[in-house]
């Protein structure tokens, strides 16, 4: 954040410097041509042999050298403070190049360019600290997510290969489903690679938000009836179009609704809200599944999270759906957040879109 600087900034503390320089050195060339004249030409009237003239040279050369002198005191001490912190950022600014994302400078007290820089170099060694960790729980967890279907396809192999295992429709049908789940952690590791860094095509235009979260639902329907987990929707009001990518809508309630399918036992019930608020469309996925404590809402949304680690993903999903949620959601202009009274009680997931217009009725509170 820009700081407010009351002093002016560096610019009028270098005017004031300079300034004082230069008075310090006028007053320097006063003295002491006041106190060397006097000398001088006190040797001209006891002739000494020099001319007024050349007294009045003598003088100003003493006061000359003396100005001199005192001029590059002044601007040592005023041009060290700016090169040593200049030269701080700049050696760190090589230490963070060569990988060292946990160097900080100090900021200083004063409110100047100066410590701007500071407080802008610290906050991008804190951005770099942070994106080089991301990438090593991003390689980290795709090693561990890739690690189980390639043992599970090895171990098969072998098998075949030795003959301990004997070809069947049953042995290839799981090979094919742990390729198949590979495939499908890449696919969508791309699509949220290019989400996140806006290069998603997308085609914003007022759509329907009741016709896409039905769509959405009848896309699931089948898996919620074989799972037996009842999926309803409800809408609130009538809500406006809203100005999004249909397709995109539909990706995100999809996503939304394959969590809270796995997440929901038999005999559950899981819910599609639609409502406005202000200026917005409310989107909304609630079950009443297994929930989420408190403390793992802020991060149900990162890469392969998991509240329980002791879990497996054997019941399906990537571990990036969420991900990819907030990234098409944002990507569109809205947000997106999670909800749950805590573990056994359910969760919802709720988005805001903007509103092409406006209509009635709120899921906030209802």
């Amino acid at each position: 954040m820009r700081r407010s600087r009351r002093g002016g900034g560096l610019g009028a503390r270098l005017f004031v410097s300079h300034f004082l320089v230069a008075a310090v050195v006028a007053l320097t060339v006063l003295t002491a041509v006041l106190l060397v004249a006097p000398l001088f030409l006190g040797d001209v009237t006891g002739g000494a042999g020099r001319s007024p003239g050349q007294a009045l040279l003598l003088s100003l050369l003493v006061a000359g050298l003396a100005a001199g002198a005192t001029a590059a005191a002044a601007s040592l001490l005023v041009s060290r403070r700016i090169v040593d912190s200049l030269r701080y950022v700049l050696d760190a600014t090589r230490r963070v190049a060569a990988g060292s994302y946990g160097e900080r400078v100090p900021a200083g007290d004063a409110d100047d360019e100066i410590s701007e820089l500071s407080e802008g170099f610290n906050a991008m060694a804190r951005a770099l600290e942070e994106a080089e960790r991301r990438r090593v729980e991003v390689i980290s967890d795709v090693s561990h997510e890739l690690r189980t279907p390639l043992s599970t396809l090895r171990g098969y192999l072998e098998s075949l290969m030795g003959g301990t295992v004997e070809p069947s429709e049953k042995t290839f049908s799981l090979l094919y489903a742990e390729t198949m789940r590979m495939e499908r952690l890449v696919r969508d590791l791309r699509q949220l690679s290019r989400a996140e860094a806006g290069q998603l095509a997308l085609d914003i235009a007022p759509v329907s938000p009741g016709e896409v979260a039905d769509r959405a639902s009848g896309r699931m329907r089948p898996l919620f009836d074989e799972k037996g987990v009842e999926l309803g929707t409800r809408k609130i009001g009538e809500p406006p179009p809203v100005l999004a990518d249909a397709d995109r809508v539909i990706q995100v309630l999809t996503n939304l609704l394959d969590n809270a399918l796995r997440h929901t036992p038999p005999g559950g019930r899981v819910t599609v809200e639609v409502g406005t608020g202000a200026g917005v469309i409310e989107f909304g996925v609630a079950d009443t599944g297994e929930g989420i404590p408190a403390e793992h809402l802020p991060r149900v949304f990162e890469r392969f999270y998991r509240a329980d680690r002791s879990r497996s993903r054997e019941g399906g999903g990537s571990g990036v759906g969420l991900s990819i949620s907030r990234a098409l959601v944002g990507a569109m202009g809205g947000e997106i957040r999670a909800e749950s009274p805590g573990a056994g009680r359910g969760a919802t997931f709720r988005f805001t879109l903007p509103a092409a217009g406006r209509g009635r009725g709120s899921l906030t509170g209802s």
